[in-house]
């Protein structure tokens, strides 16, 4: 039918792009897997760390001329990037969904976010602009410009294959830089087509490029002396341990955006039909493998009787557990499929793991996704239904862990302050949300909650383009964050002249 038209026709060898040149990888090469399917739609190369440095090479060879050319010229094939981006909408949204199993509204959301980078990225004559003073003292000016630094490498995830790099990629390229992206080895598949839109774009050789891989790129990336700084998403040993240490250790520039452990706190007066529907797509959406999902949802009491916090509890932690019942999950190409699969075999196990481990703990199995109906005849190889719990403490390896799952917790919080203490506890600091009809509740929400993006009656708080996607606390190592302003100023150098003429 239709509806489940798959762009992706027959498995093909995945290239690496470097230096404007489709080239072959001297690497092993890995399936990548359909995991609503189970069918290979690619094979993917594990790139050497030999193509790691002719990928940098030839972006340090293109650095000179790009940063030359006017920013006005640069925003032109930024231009031309997202009309073709425009024009190749719906078949960029399927590949993502045949990649990494997303339900195909989500891809198509996925998509529009990533093209919003580039349009923002194309006022860079504008957003790169300096300031000056005249006079600062006798016969002195002083003015600002702000220039690129060379060559960046864009360490992609899984969970978000098209848009995540290009959270910074298209400001990179904007102020001048030339940039080296190492998309998730898992779904790949995004980032090929936007190097094959760049190269139609017009982008000079060299200035993107694209090396597929593992660790071995990753190291190689960190290690490179003309590497200036590394962009990077994932978890947070990783980003921790590993991206951030090693960035500091060879004086790299850094943003690291990791791990999440998000709340949803409900107000006694929050509106509980959309406060539901809001939290299904916030719990549920992307198979709950997004670091901006929702996780604990916590049921407030504050200035209720004993008798009344309870009905409100039951009837919140009912609701929840109903609409979660009646999401429909199978193939994310049917139009009609709510929740799609995990990205593969292993993650579903590693869930299923924590499922168990908050049975063993004692919290409330309301819902449980390993007993799930599915939408037409698919392998259960990756997929879980939602998973609820109810009666979950704070003290609770699943209310303490990041589980990147379709698992939602149901917590009390008699008081407004308990439930910030909550989220405060958590060593995780990426975005919480409030739902609630008081300005005031919300405001000292927003004032006191120590996450780097807060929604109000707003399940996912996802920054625009124009503003920086922050983070806090174990969320976030780095000064600066991607997106907006704040890319504009860690992909450029500061540089202050003070004149006089005699």
């Amino acid at each position: 039918m239709a509806i489940l038209e798959e762009p992706i026709k027959e498995p093909f060898d995945i290239r690496n792009f470097i230096d404007g040149e489709w080239v072959d990888s001297q690497g092993e090469y890995e399936e990548v897997v359909n995991p609503a399917t189970g069918r290979a739609i690619a094979r993917v190369p594990i790139s050497t760390s030999s193509e790691v440095c002719e990928a940098v090479e030839a972006a340090k060879d293109a650095y000179p001329d790009w940063r030359r050319t006017p920013p006005l010229a640069r925003a032109r094939c930024l231009f031309r990037l997202k009309a073709l981006m425009e024009e190749n909408f719906e078949e960029l949204s399927r590949v993502q969904t045949m990649e990494h199993g997303k339900t195909i509204d989500e891809s198509r959301g996925e998509t529009r976010r990533g093209i919003e980078m580039v349009e923002v990225a194309t006022g860079i004559p504008s957003l790169m602009m300096g300031y000056n003073l005249e006079d600062i003292a006798s016969g002195i000016d002083e003015f600002l410009v702000r220039q690129p630094l060379g060559v960046f490498g864009i360490i992609g995830p899984f969970n978000f294959p098209f848009m995540v790099p290009l959270w910074f990629a298209p400001f990179a390229v904007a102020t001048g830089n030339c940039v080296v992206v190492k998309p998730s080895s898992e779904d790949p598949i995004s980032q090929i087509r936007i190097a094959e839109l760049v190269e139609e774009a017009g982008f000079p050789p060299g200035v993107w490029n694209i090396v597929n891989g593992g660790r071995t790129v990753v190291s190689g990336m960190l290690d490179h002396p003309d590497i200036k700084g590394i962009c990077f998403v994932g978890s947070t040993p990783v980003g921790k341990d590993v991206i951030y240490r090693r960035c500091g250790e060879t004086g790299k520039r850094v943003i690291a955006m990791c791990g999440a452990k998000n709340y949803s706190v409900v107000m006694p007066d929050a509106d509980m039909d959309r406060t539901v529907a809001a939290c299904m797509t916030s719990f549920f959406g992307n198979a709950g493998q997004r670091c901006l999902a929702n996780a604990n949802l916590v049921i407030v009491g504050e200035g209720l009787s004993e008798k009344a916090y309870e009905d409100l509890y039951q009837n919140v932690a009912n609701r929840f557990v109903a609409a979660a019942t009646n999401l429909k999950i199978g193939y994310g190409l049917d139009e009609s499929v709510q929740m799609g699969p995990l990205r593969d075999v292993h993650k579903k196990r590693r869930v299923g793991q924590y499922i168990e481990k908050g049975v063993e703990e004692g919290a409330r199995l309301r819902l449980d996704g390993r007993q799930f109906s599915m939408q037409g005849n698919l392998p259960d190889t990756c997929f879980l239904g939602p998973t609820v719990f109810q009666d979950v403490t704070p003290d609770m390896v699943i209310a303490r862990d990041e589980i990147f799952g379709p698992v939602a917790n149901i917590m009390r919080a008699r008081t407004f302050d308990q439930a910030i203490g909550m989220i405060h506890s958590n060593p995780y600091g990426n975005a919480a949300s409030i739902f609630t009809g008081s300005g005031k509740w919300a405001r000292e929400f927003q004032y006191a909650v120590e996450c780097g993006n807060i929604g109000i009656n707003v399940g996912i708080a996802a920054p625009m383009a124009f503003f920086p996607f922050s983070g806090m606390k174990d969320s976030f190592f780095g000064t600066l964050h991607g997106q907006g302003r704040e890319a504009i100023r860690f992909f450029t150098e500061s540089k202050v002249v003070i004149q006089r003429w005699w």
